[in-house]
């Protein structure tokens, strides 16, 4: 496994990430913005990094995409690339949560503790999650959960003897596929099925939300 290359990508905020790893270690990082542009901009920043690697499309034996929680839309666009790659180059597709990437994609090791990972949720809320970072850097899962609201962030990190992290926090630092770096091999990236696997958007996109409250109905029902 650390023989592979290995592409990542993560689009759950309103900036895309990318990396690229040789024998598990990262060789080149790209960013492209998903909101207000008039083009896709973050296959382009794909193939870039890639190039700046020294490889193409053809040389990815291994996708790590970010997993979601986060922006429907941004994570849809992400997961179509990272499955047309996987499919094209019949590279194994693997995922990898977003929340874990706002800990592990720092540019520099976290120092050793617990962080609240956070992700805006929209509606005064926020997707969360505990993770411990090491001393070596190596980040675990504590605890997912799931949804809180923004009123109870404060609360939750006392709990947890955590310090909150992610956009717009103290400590604000947003997902980066980088991150995969720290934790390539470890329990918190996944193998999935290439054919069935979806991002984890957290919930309903507010345009189901919407059309279901007009209708009376879950939508497919």
């Amino acid at each position: 496994m650390s023989d592979l290359v290995t592409l990542a990508i993560d689009a759950s905020t309103y900036v895309g990430t990318v990396a690229v790893l040789r024998h598990g270690v990262l060789v080149a990082q790209g960013e492209a913005a998903m909101r207000g542009e008039n083009e896709e901009r973050l296959m382009p920043a794909v193939m870039a990094t890639l190039a700046e690697a020294g490889c193409s499309a053809r040389d990815v034996q291994q996708v790590i995409a970010g997993d979601g929680p986060g922006s429907f839309t941004s994570l849809r666009i992400a997961g179509a690339i990272a499955k047309g790659i996987c499919a094209g180059a019949s590279a194994e597709l693997c995922v990898v949560s977003s929340l874990a990437l706002i800990v592990a994609g720092h540019g520099t090791p976290l120092p050793a503790g617990r962080y609240l990972a956070l992700l805006d949720a929209m509606r005064a809320e926020r997707y969360a999650a505990i993770y411990e970072s090491a001393t070596n850097g190596g980040v675990t899962l504590v605890d997912s959960l799931g949804i809180i609201p923004d009123a109870e962030i404060a609360a939750t990190a006392a709990r947890f003897g955590a310090s909150p992290i992610g956009p717009r926090q103290l400590l604000d630092i947003a997902p980066h596929a980088r991150g995969v770096a720290r934790l390539h091999g470890g329990p918190l990236v996944r193998a999935v099925s290439l054919d069935a696997w979806e991002p984890a958007y957290g919930r309903l996109a507010e345009a189901q939300v919407k059309w279901e409250a007009a209708n009376g109905r879950a939508l497919g029902s």
